[in-house]
């Protein structure tokens, strides 16, 4: 298993007229931390697509639990649970840090695709070598 966690302020532009954090924030939150999930393990996005690969999202889902508010520091626990095949999927856990309470919860599915072609590929070498690295070390701390 992978695990990553990143912080994010709620800032004033991320709530509705309801005062908490709207919804498809969060799904912009999931971006941000499966972003920074690759570049604090060395491997940024930008970096993927010079090796010529593309990285959408085919699946999104997000359950909400609690409001989040402006200017709340919220904790979200990204994890790679299993090792990707042809497609991968990053689950997310998002808590108000000051308090623990889960706010809300998800996951993205994703595929790599050939940035010339446009055609789902097999991870790259330097993707899954880092994945399996990941997982062994994982494995070796009862993670």
């Amino acid at each position: 298993m992978i695990k990553h966690i990143f912080k994010i302020r709620v800032r004033y532009s991320d709530t509705d007229q309801m005062k908490f954090v709207y919804h498809a924030k969060f799904f912009e939150y999931f971006e941000w931390a499966r972003t920074e999930l690759l570049r604090d393990y060395g491997l940024p996005y930008s970096e993927i697509e010079r090796m010529g690969y593309l990285i959408p999202v085919l699946e999104a889902y997000a359950k909400f639990r609690k409001p989040a508010y402006y200017d709340d520091l919220l904790r979200i626990e990204t994890y790679m649970k299993e090792i990707p095949n042809l497609k991968f999927r990053l689950e997310y856990e998002v808590y108000r840090d000051i308090d623990d309470e889960l706010i809300a919860e998800g996951y993205t599915e994703h595929v790599f695709l050939d940035a010339k072609t446009y055609k789902p590929v097999k991870p790259p070498d330097v993707f899954m070598n880092f994945v399996l690295e990941q997982f062994k070390s994982c494995k070796n701390k009862n993670c």
